[in-house]
């Protein structure tokens, strides 16, 4: 498969399967991650914070998902590895679920954070595991 093919801005596969409310959920769930993915290089206080206790290596933890982020972003993009990138996404959501349910835990820790967006974003990971799935299944005959 050349490199031309490969990719999803080649809308001579891709145009004629994908609506554009199917190609806007995908490219605004790879931009999500991506962006997510940097905050972490450029803003690691913020996910040190939220990170449980009992883990080990912090700071590495951190950037290692910043990066798995990014890469799983990227690869939404490459319709030879969309499918991957969507599980890839939904077991990294699985493995910072863990800090998550720490936030909810602990909201004494996380003032500046509302109680309420704390339990709120428990339930809008399985929501995000949901996006993840289906905007990585669309059919690009490729």
């Amino acid at each position: 498969m050349g490199l031309r093919r490969m990719f999803v801005l080649n809308r001579q596969n891709d145009s004629t399967l994908m609506t554009t409310l199917q190609r806007v959920s995908l490219y605004g769930l790879g931009l999500l991650f991506i962006a997510a993915g940097v905050n972490h290089f450029i803003n690691p206080d913020f996910y040190l914070e939220m990170m449980p206790p009992y883990l080990p290596w912090h700071f590495e933890l951190v950037i290692l998902s910043g990066v798995l982020e990014v890469v799983a972003g990227l690869g939404v993009f490459v319709v030879r590895f969309r499918k991957a990138s969507g599980l890839f996404m939904i077991l990294i959501m699985i493995g910072v679920f863990p800090a998550n349910l720490h936030m909810a835990l602990n909201p004494a820790d996380f003032a500046e954070v509302p109680v309420w967006f704390l339990y709120f974003r428990l339930p809008l990971q399985g929501v995000l595991m949901w996006w993840a799935w289906v905007a990585t299944r669309v059919d690009t005959n490729t």
